[in-house]
């Protein structure tokens, strides 16, 4: 689904990525906890008018996808083309997720610039053939160290198990091509101590240079005991190691080595998001193989945590997996997108549960905010026949408002388009809400409307032109996190005829007062967020 919004021509982009997902299973809430989250970063950015690139895409090659594709006896690519068409592209034009594009490992777009890319650096003396024997962890696609490991019980007793999947690891010993990891310590952790943003939230980044103080082995970057990856263009017996291609899809999707104006004005990434789990390969792989071929290195990658059910981090081997359709069918999609970043502090683990869900929609989204705009439709329609009076009796009550506002549009501005706290910055714009459902309260236009004197319809006008023009700014502010629930409101405050298209509307100038015009014809649409349903049953 491609965005739109106007753009500054010439400006490089700000890109930002999602990991690329891989197509062993379909998608659950961590999946879509990470999309979201870039969907709101990148909508945030564009309604500051400027030109955005937002990737997400699917990790097709490796063993696991192979092995997975056998179980369901079809080949790795049917299996991918299946899982692409049927789950992921479905549900991210269900979750409103307007990403520019979607890179898929398996286009040859992106196989043959891998082969280019690792060409490059095999001419370059950056990668040689060797052996190795080690633990490798099918799940993770990956070697592990022995401290990494956990000791296996029960059934597993005796084994050595993968400290993220709980099973046990493989021991695999092949003649594999080798990239010089170990001779880009020293750079990496001088990168690091330069650009102290580069890695977020800060106890991620002090597990990674702690990781890269202790020594980096050089990487084994191709595999023999399999055939489904690219293969390395000089021996065609070995494919390249699935993580060296997935990361290179940051580079081919916006032209590496193929378009070469689409490129400059687009690569590096701004923000690589991520989950903590993949860190190292974003943090310290990544890098230093751009690094080795004289390409800029990323703005920041930022790790969020993981989502937990239950105490267990959730995904479909622990039977804690459940689709995001399962909370959309009952709480909206808007209220979803809404959820989980308003809940949980964006790189932290946090807990979802059914009940806090219902708690907070229930309090925030319906009490708060959806009754907070019912209310000023139904006023400025019985007391102004839907026509919004103009404001003339300003006093300290309404400057409160206009400050309570600019702090909002600030904060808000600033936590989510610098910081990526989505959580600090959502919760500035709902202050507001609750700023101004307090204003009505104290300023009770029920009963001011009851004084038909001059200075009483003033005062009346004036308290409703406040609340409304404070509406005009929350559909702004609000549009990257419910760009469906945000455009029921600028429709309601009839915003469009005098303002223009919620999208052109920019976040940085949603302070300025007065913007709506007196005269708008405000109408009470449906209810934006519904009272809830019981909780179905199993």
């Amino acid at each position: 689904m491609a965005a739109t919004g106007s753009e500054k021509q010439g400006a490089k982009a700000y890109y930002v990525t999602t990991p690329i997902y891989y197509v062993n299973d379909a998608p659950h809430l961590g999946h879509a906890y990470t999309t979201v989250a870039g969907d709101v970063l990148t909508r945030w950015h564009r309604q500051r008018g400027e030109k955005v690139w937002y990737l997400t895409g699917t990790d097709e090659h490796g063993q696991k996808i192979m092995r997975t594709a056998e179980a369901n006896g079809v080949t790795p690519q049917a299996w991918a083309d299946k899982l692409v068409t049927e789950a992921w592209q479905p549900l991210w034009e269900h979750l409103d997720i307007a990403n520019d594009d979607f890179i898929r490992t398996t286009q040859k777009r992106h196989t043959d610039r891998v082969q280019e890319f690792v060409q490059d650096l095999y001419d370059k003396g950056e990668i040689y053939k060797g052996g190795y024997e080690g633990p490798y962890c099918v799940g993770c696609e990956e070697y592990k160290l022995p401290g990494e490991l956990l000791d296996g019980e029960g059934e597993y007793a005796g084994q050595k198990l993968c400290a993220i999947h709980k099973k046990p690891v493989e021991i695999l010993s092949e003649e594999n091509y080798f990239f010089k990891l170990s001779e880009y310590s020293e750079k990496l952790l001088a990168h690091y101590e330069a650009n102290p943003g580069f890695i977020q939230p800060e106890s991620a980044r002090n597990e990674v240079v702690n990781f890269v103080r202790q020594g980096l082995q050089d990487l084994s970057i191709s595999r023999s005991t399999f055939d489904w990856g690219v293969k390395v263009p000089w021996d065609d017996k070995h494919v390249i190691y699935v993580w060296v291609d997935a990361l290179l899809n940051y580079a081919t999707a916006v032209g590496y080595n193929e378009n070469p104006e689409k490129f400059e004005s687009t690569f590096p990434a701004d923000v690589h998001l991520v989950g903590k789990d993949i860190l190292r390969f974003h943090a310290i792989i990544w890098p230093a193989m751009l690094m080795a071929q004289g390409l800029p290195l990323p703005g920041k990658v930022a790790a969020n945590g993981w989502l937990m059910v239950g105490g267990e981090k959730m995904s479909k081997s622990n039977l804690t997996g459940i689709k995001p359709q399962d909370l959309t069918s009952h709480f909206g999609v808007d209220a979803y997108r809404w959820y989980f970043l308003r809940a949980i502090a964006f790189g932290q683990d946090g807990s979802f549960s059914w009940e806090d869900f219902s708690a907070r929609y229930t309090s925030e989204l319906a009490n708060d905010y959806g009754n907070l705009a019912s209310r000023v439709a139904a006023m400025v329609g019985k007391y102004f026949g839907g026509e919004l009076p103009a404001a003339t009796a300003d006093g300290d009550a309404e400057k409160a408002i206009h400050d309570g506002l600019a702090k909002a549009v600030a904060e808000a501005d600033r936590k989510i388009g610098e910081e990526l706290d989505f959580q600090g910055g959502i919760l500035a714009v709902f202050d507001f809400v609750k700023q101004v459902n307090g204003y009505i309260t104290e300023q009770e236009p029920w009963k001011v409307a009851k004084d038909d004197s001059p200075e009483g319809k003033a005062r009346l006008a004036t308290i409703l032109y406040t609340a409304a023009e404070s509406l005009r700014a929350v559909a702004v502010l609000l549009n990257p996190v419910m760009p469906e629930t945000s455009q029921k409101l600028w429709d309601s405050l009839g915003a469009e005829a005098g303002l223009g298209a919620l999208a052109d509307q920019k976040v940085q100038e949603s302070a300025a007062w007065g913007l709506l015009p007196a005269g708008s014809t405000v109408t009470k649409g449906a209810v934006l967020f519904p009272r809830l349903e019981e909780k179905p049953t199993a």
